[in-house]
């Protein structure tokens, strides 16, 4: 059912104001708090170059140089996996799919430890994502080429063979970082591969905005077949979808998504798992309204999770995937149990 003007346009400015809000409060708190007020004016300054009045130099740094890209960060790798989630689980029909289901992270967490067992992270701090992206999207092809059968993706070979390659990828992974031991420095490779913020900066957002913004847009106007496609490949072609065309579109959108994800903050697991089923729990099956809403919920779920890393054991950081697990897994199983006591009342 479309959804009415009024509630969209509605739906719309609340996701905004969301955003908005979380971000200014997640900017706001840490080991040197912040009020909003400040920040508002740190903003205005940078962009439209007011005055600094009774602000110190202090906090002008603060928000402007770490706080607010990492939460910029934090608000489009939330939206990418949460996205590229709801884009695996509508094209495989399996709501346990996510971004990571086809080898997305063992790719990219392979290419992350031979871009820094070979010594390349020495040319700049871009380096390791830039090796993870292009890692992360070489096993999404491969897997797409590994599952193609007559000029058909059937879903099961998309599984087996992401999780085939997953499985080897993650072996080789741990075996370059067990030999390479005393050879080089693992400790921050291995916290970005838990999933962390702590690289996000302003060239981390101008590197991966332009891969999450244009395929998020993209899928906001895939809604219908997302829909279609949950029905089997047999149904959806008699309803005059063109399957064959639009399943490797899907994968990859979804593939440059994760991908994305992966060189913005590492390996964070269960966003894209849990925000997106647990949007469909609450609103129902329907894409349209699915995708938008799951976004805002992942980019807010994923600031969120980094928050509280920053700030519950400081001056220490938890990885945001170990966070993101710790919380997002037990909700989720009481959002399971809540939606079957009310299908059975």
């Amino acid at each position: 059912m479309k959804i009415p003007a009024p509630t969209a346009l509605t739906m719309a400015l609340a996701s905004v104001a969301t955003l908005a809000l979380v971000a200014a409060v997640a900017t706001s708190v840490g080991s040197v708090p912040i009020p909003l007020r400040s920040i508002q004016a740190i903003v205005a300054h940078h962009l439209f170059r007011t005055p600094l009045d009774g602000v110190p130099a202090s906090w002008d740094a603060i928000v402007w140089q770490v706080r607010l890209p990492r939460v910029l960060v934090a608000l489009l790798v939330g939206m990418a996996l949460s996205v590229g989630g709801a884009l695996y689980q509508s094209l495989l029909r399996n709501p346990l799919a996510e971004p990571f289901l086809l080898g997305v992270s063992g790719g990219a967490g392979f290419a992350a430890v031979l871009v820094t067992a070979t010594g390349l992270t020495a040319l700049g701090s871009q380096v390791l994502p830039l090796g993870a992206f292009a890692g992360a999207l070489a096993a999404s092809g491969l897997i797409v080429a590994l599952s193609r059968v007559g000029g058909r993706l059937p879903a099961a070979n998309l599984i087996l063979a992401g999780v085939a390659l997953g499985s080897l990828l993650s072996a080789l992974t741990a075996f370059v970082l067990i030999r390479g031991q005393g050879a080089f420095e693992t400790s921050d490779l291995l916290g970005w591969l838990m999933g962390s913020l702590a690289r996000a900066s302003w060239p981390t957002l101008r590197l991966i905005a332009p891969y999450i913004v244009v395929p998020l847009a993209a899928t906001l106007f895939l809604g219908r077949a997302m829909n279609v496609m949950l029905l089997g490949d047999a149904q959806a072609q008699h309803l005059g979808l063109a399957v064959e065309r639009i399943k490797p579109l899907m994968l990859g959108l979804a593939g440059v998504l994760a991908a994305a994800s992966v060189a913005g903050a590492g390996v964070v697991g269960f966003v894209g798992l849990i925000v997106p089923h647990a949007v469909r729990l609450t609103l129902g099956p329907d894409n349209r309204l699915l995708v938008p809403v799951a976004a805002v919920a992942g980019g807010v779920f994923l600031v969120a999770c980094d928050t509280l890393g920053r700030v519950v054991f400081a001056p220490a950081e938890v990885p945001v995937g170990i966070v993101t697990a710790l919380f997002g897994a037990p909700f989720f199983l009481w959002l399971l149990r809540h939606q079957r006591g009310a299908t059975t009342a």
